[in-house]
């Protein structure tokens, strides 16, 4: 009923080619090209834009996180964010790059913003202790202070989250 296997067929068991599965393969689809090799490059990375614009625009950051930030706008280190994701797609900034100058610049305006409010005699440290206290944390004037510039950096990162997001990568 059933062929007998053949002594040369059996020898052939295991052995590369023997079973001629390639045959099977649909004609005319090409094979995937092999991955390129990863090439390592300590060059400078080319971004669009000069230096000393992205720093101006860093600093016109600050000024207008603190500027909001007294006129009781406490949103805007979120709007700064987004900006600053939509424009690093633009001039090709890396996350590591962008990510400290929003942290930096939604720290420095709303610290400036409470150092502003400090130096016209308003009583930030007392507020800061009740507000502390009430929150059931130490009742120490920095840690609310801290806490407010926390919740600044957290939402202008979630900014830049969200400017990265809403842009295309830029063709490679």
């Amino acid at each position: 009923m059933t062929k007998p296997v053949s002594r040369s067929e059996l020898s052939r068991l295991g052995k590369r080619g023997s079973y001629r599965l390639g045959l099977l393969a649909p004609q005319g689809i090409a094979a995937a090209p092999p991955p390129k090799a990863f090439r390592p490059s300590f060059a400078r990375e080319r971004h669009a834009g000069s230096t000393t614009g992205w720093v101006l625009a860093m600093v016109a950051g600050i000024a207008l996180v603190a500027v909001a930030a007294v006129a009781g706008l406490w949103f805007v280190p979120l709007i700064v964010g987004v900006i600053t994701g939509l424009a690093a797609r633009w001039g090709a900034w890396r996350l590591r790059a962008t990510a400290p100058a929003v942290i930096v610049m939604c720290a420095a305006g709303w610290g400036a913003a409470l150092c502003w409010y400090s130096a016209r005699g308003l009583p930030i440290g007392a507020t800061a202790r009740a507000m502390a206290a009430i929150a059931g944390l130490p009742a120490y004037a920095a840690v609310a202070v801290a806490i407010t510039v926390a919740v600044s950096v957290v939402l202008g990162l979630v900014g830049l989250w969200l400017g990265r997001a809403l842009t295309p990568r830029p063709p490679r």
